[in-house]
């Protein structure tokens, strides 16, 4: 009985005892190598590293990443930060870049190799683009063949994919695995990431020119973006990316992912 009082005591500054402060990460269950609900991806990883530096618990609000996704996630209040925005994105502050990468053509190993949108052997291979949105808006890769006069032997795989299945980005990638498709024109992290997970080797390389005229660039900056009155935290996100930059790195060249350095470099092997 005489333990009871020193007991209580415990319990009582135990409840009084200040709890970890969180960081709700918006982030997609079913989009790798980005995220996933097993945190499997590098923006998990990334959200991770910078929670631990910001002294935070990851705290996950999952969210499938279609149209609509700022609004329903980071504007409404759900979460505090949106890892992997375009930098600057108009609706969201944002970050300074912690990468910057680029669309791809992937072709398999044992095919012929293509550089460039100007290569003539893109005029009768089968080529597969990435669409985004139900309504298969267009990204820049394929504006850039259409302004060509590419477009018969151009097949879309949409970028949502069948949600259903595990890693739905991935079909355009296995589609030339496969050889469904001679080569296909990707976002570099997804095409860099799922390439060495194939049963073939495949050939990564950058999509040039990497501004094909002025509204169409292959290569863009990506950061992480907060609600626009939240500037303290992206400060904070900023100083620590910043610190980190050298482990972002290393993050990134885990998972495959195409660096570009500058934009009319080329991008480091992987």
């Amino acid at each position: 009985m005489r333990r009871w009082p020193l007991l209580l005591l415990c319990l009582a500054l135990a409840a009084c005892a200040p709890r970890p402060k969180v960081l709700r990460v918006c982030a997609d269950p079913n989009n790798l190598p980005f995220s996933n609900a097993r945190g499997e991806g590098f923006e998990n990883r990334l959200a991770e590293l910078v929670a631990h530096d910001l002294g935070r618990k990851v705290e996950y609000v999952w969210w499938a990443q279609r149209r609509g996704f700022a609004r329903n996630t980071v504007k409404a209040g759900r979460c505090d930060v949106w890892p992997g925005v375009a930098t600057q994105l108009e609706m969201l502050a944002t970050t300074r870049p912690y990468y910057r990468s680029t669309y791809v053509f992937v072709t398999r190993a044992d095919r012929p190799p293509v550089s460039s949108l100007d290569d003539p052997y893109l005029r009768t291979a089968r080529i597969g683009v990435q669409l985004v949105g139900d309504d298969g808006a267009n990204t820049p890769p394929s504006h850039a063949l259409a302004r060509r006069g590419i477009i018969g032997n151009v097949r879309g795989f949409t970028l949502y994919g069948d949600y259903s299945q595990a890693n739905p980005p991935a079909a355009i990638v296995q589609a030339v695995d496969a050889g469904d498709v001679d080569v296909a024109l990707a976002w570099g992290p997804l095409a860099g990431y799922f390439a060495r997970r194939v049963a073939h080797p495949l050939r990564v390389t950058p999509v040039q020119p990497w501004l094909d005229g002025p509204q169409w660039p292959m290569v863009f900056d990506i950061s992480m973006g907060v609600r626009k009155d939240d500037l303290k935290l992206r400060d904070r996100l900023d100083r620590v990316l910043a610190t980190r930059r050298a482990d972002i790195r290393r993050l990134l060249d885990a998972y495959g992912v195409p660096v570009v350095e500058d934009p009319g470099a080329p991008v480091e092997p992987q």
